[in-house]
């Protein structure tokens, strides 16, 4: 996907140009927070914002490549929950973004592959390391007959 140079200005709605309809007041934390998200600028995204959409499979052609910016200056880099958070999202995400984003995906594959090293002498729970390395196993195998 080729995007306009100022893309990072404008929100998921105008990008998309879909407009959800008005959130109703007893929805759910995470069901406001993605409504209102998708009227913030991109550029205004912070990890956190694009945690959340990531795992929710929301804008990711327009989000992906925030994503990948941040990860290349930090693999760790965390949202609300824990470092690497991101990372896990993003290596979670829909498989068929990452058909049809096959450069992103060769992106996040090496990326993931020269930090390998950090990731495995990083000092966090088994729990968490296992998570990246599962995810990154069935995101690996989403394209690796490329």
């Amino acid at each position: 996907m080729k995007l306009e140079n100022n893309w990072r200005y404008k929100n998921l709605e105008s990008l998309e140009k879909d407009s959800w309809r008005p959130t109703p007041k007893e929805e759910s934390y995470l069901v406001i927070t993605m409504h209102e998200l998708r009227k913030k600028q991109l550029n205004d995204f912070t990890i956190e914002d694009l945690r959340i959409m990531i795992g929710q499979n929301i804008g990711l052609p327009f989000l992906v490549p925030l994503a990948i910016e941040q990860l290349e200056k930090n693999i760790l880099v965390e949202g609300d929950f824990y470092e690497g958070d991101l990372l896990k999202n993003v290596l979670g995400s829909d498989p068929e973004y990452w058909k049809s984003e096959k450069t992103n995906w060769q992106t996040v594959t090496e990326l993931f592959l020269s930090n390998e090293q950090t990731l495995d002498e990083f000092d966090t729970t088994r729990n968490i390391k296992n998570g990246w390395k599962e995810e990154f196993k069935k995101f690996r195998n989403i394209n690796s007959g490329v």
